[in-house]
């Protein structure tokens, strides 16, 4: 029997010494940077490959597993299929139980508590921001996304003057600082299409679309 522990942040740039630290008494540890919201992770993956029979996966939280009702339940009965158990250092601990069918039977009941009263919350969360916006509509308060640019704003129109010139996304950003991203949403947005001239330069960038 070994204790395998699970960390995981949503992005690169936070860290996991919290986790890691409650996960200290563990004989391994497996851990991701990358969003709950998909079970595509390469180190749940590995770790759910891993366990044996009688293992203990531990995580400091719940979430760290999955955010949402559904994930969760799948990893958890593959846990359980593998003859794994569960144990979430922020829950209450069962180690007092002896009984060992007893004890899984107990911690699987306030996971399952708790996985409801958290989804139950999300969605309460979920209600409230809709009934805010709601009200803000009505009160005309709620205008959504601030618009970056105007149509007539000197910088995009300089973007666009620069793009139907033949210039580059690349060189659009370099000479006027909108990012690419940007300046492709604004395009859409106001249909700017670039009319390729019989020039040399327009028809390398031609051959450049179809062969890319």
């Amino acid at each position: 029997m070994a204790k395998i522990g699970y960390a995981r942040v949503s992005s690169k740039e936070q860290n996991l010494d919290r986790q890691l630290q409650a996960l200290e008494s563990v004989s391994k540890v497996f851990s991701d940077k990358i969003s709950g919201a998909t079970t595509e992770r390469p180190q749940l993956q590995a770790m759910l490959d891993y366990i044996r029979e009688g293992d203990i996966v531990v995580v400091a939280e719940l979430d760290r597993l999955g955010r949402n009702n559904k994930d969760l339940t799948e990893i958890m009965n593959t846990i359980q299929q593998k003859g794994a158990t569960l144990e979430v250092l922020n829950l209450p601990s069962m180690s007092g139980i002896e009984d060992t069918n007893l004890r899984r039977l107990i911690n699987n009941l306030v996971i399952e508590l708790y996985k409801y009263q958290a989804e139950s919350e999300r969605k309460r969360i979920k209600e409230r921001q809709a009934q805010g916006i709601a009200l803000a509509k009505e009160k005309g308060k709620f205008k959504g996304r601030k618009q970056k640019f105007s149509e007539n704003d000197p910088r995009l129109q300089l973007a666009f003057k620069l793009y139907l010139d033949g210039e580059t996304e690349k060189d659009v950003e370099r000479q006027t600082g909108i990012n690419r991203r940007t300046f492709q949403r604004y395009r859409q947005k106001y249909d700017i299409h670039r009319k390729y001239k019989s020039t040399f330069k327009s028809a390398f960038e031609i051959i450049y679309l179809i062969i890319k």
